[in-house]
């Protein structure tokens, strides 16, 4: 599983934890089954992200806006003011496999989470 994710400027570590493992838990799955995090170029310097994906263990790749791009976000997204179709969905599908969501977007406070397969 590929967990894509957005947050708001400044999100803490423990708001991007939680939020991943509300996800999960929503879910039935385990944090063992994420094989990473993923999302947009534009969050490379969110401490809280960076932070989150170390202490779950996981590796956080920020992927080119141009790559994102070429996947349709299914929900609407306010990442169009950035020029982006989304950041959570079209990250964890970009990453993954069968390119097909199992968690459509869905906001946790100031993070939002979607899940690929």
């Amino acid at each position: 599983m590929i967990i894509g994710i957005g947050a708001r400027r400044g999100v803490s570590s423990q708001e991007a934890v939680d939020a991943i493992r509300n996800a999960l838990a929503e879910l039935g799955r385990d944090i063992s089954e994420v094989q990473v995090l993923a999302s947009a170029k534009l969050k490379e310097d969110e401490e809280g992200l960076h932070e989150a994906a170390s202490v779950l263990g996981l590796e956080l790749r920020f992927i080119d806006h141009d790559e994102l791009n070429r996947y349709d976000a299914p929900s609407a997204s306010q990442a169009k003011r950035f020029g982006l179709t989304g950041v959570a969905e079209p990250a964890a599908l970009a990453l993954s496999e069968k390119k097909e969501l199992i968690l459509r977007k869905k906001v946790y406070g100031r993070v939002t989470i979607a899940i690929a397969e």
